[in-house]
């Protein structure tokens, strides 16, 4: 593990202490008789950071590669089966960690936020469709992007220009983004008045722009041929630039696309810790002024 992964992991591990102990109600319920565990939760949540930023997708590779480098910073880990199910159970706090740590950025208090989805593959064969403990859930989509069909969920994420993750929500291939972007906004309590929205055109709907000026927010989004010119089109040409380096930020590293997962407490534990990963790394950067893109994780990947 590299000065740099080492530096924000040692201060990653003593905020989420801090966050845990003031916040107890977040860890996964345990049974009030038995045995404590070994790994306690803040070194699992770290563990799990570190596992995204170093672009592990394979559980098995990376406790082997834990067991044989982070002996000395951290004094048990456990085995595969035990990192998984405690990891599968983890989401909740996993959310709740986020959610204080990107407050604590510069980058939380931007008037500008960008909303937008990308596909989550979770599987390709028929068999595997049939199958998989995520059918009902998971469907079949287009992605415009890279104009093909895929089955799996969307992750739709509101982010300032920083890359911040401000809001975020998984939803099945097929959902109205209107609806799951109000929703999320309603959720987290994040609106805020004088706060602009930038989307796409698949945000367009007098009911949601409606609901986002009761909340104080402007929506910015492209205008169809039927509509005068929109106020705003201007910044809609960097926002898409924007919101696709966000989502390669996801995607590259820490490997959002090679979850692996195949339970819904799999899926939702794995795309939280990748979101948490970039999170940390834009709220270490900002927090010790690190020259660059707030986003960049090129510091973190060894």
């Amino acid at each position: 593990m590299g000065p740099d992964l080492d530096t924000l992991a040692t201060a990653l591990y003593v905020r989420i202490d801090d966050l845990l102990a003031d916040n107890p109600d977040w860890a996964p319920w345990r049974p009030k008789v038995g045995f404590a565990p070994r790994l306690s939760d803040a070194e699992l949540v770290t563990l799990a950071v570190i596992s995204a930023l170093l672009g592990y997708d394979n559980e098995s590779q990376f406790m082997r590669y834990a067991h044989e480098h982070l002996g000395p910073w951290f004094p048990y880990l456990p085995d595969r089966a035990g990192y998984n199910k405690r990891l599968r159970r983890s989401a909740e706090m996993i959310a709740g960690v986020m959610g204080c740590l990107a407050r604590e950025c510069d980058s939380w208090h931007d008037d500008v936020w960008l909303a937008d989805s990308t596909p989550i593959e979770c599987g390709r064969s028929r068999e595997t469709q049939k199958r998989s403990n995520l059918a009902g859930w998971a469907e079949y989509g287009y992605c415009a992007s890279h104009s093909r069909y895929f089955w799996g969920l969307r992750l739709h994420l509101v982010a300032t220009p920083a890359g911040l993750p401000i809001a975020y929500a998984v939803a099945d291939a097929k959902a109205d983004e209107r609806e799951v972007c109000a929703d999320m906004i309603a959720t987290a309590q994040i609106a805020r008045a004088g706060q602009t929205l930038i989307a796409d055109n698949r945000h367009r709907s007098e009911t949601f722009e409606t609901g986002l000026k009761d909340t104080g927010i402007t929506l910015i989004r492209p205008a169809t041929r039927t509509e005068a010119p929109r106020p705003g089109a201007r910044f809609l040409r960097p926002w898409r630039q924007i919101i696709e380096s966000i989502n390669r930020a996801l995607k590259g590293q820490p490997a959002l696309e090679r979850h692996k997962a195949r339970t819904r407490t799999g899926v939702a534990a794995r795309i939280a810790t990748r979101l948490l990963a970039l999170t940390a790394a834009i709220w270490h950067n900002q927090t010790t002024r690190r020259p660059g893109p707030a986003r960049s994780l090129i510091a973190y990947d060894h």
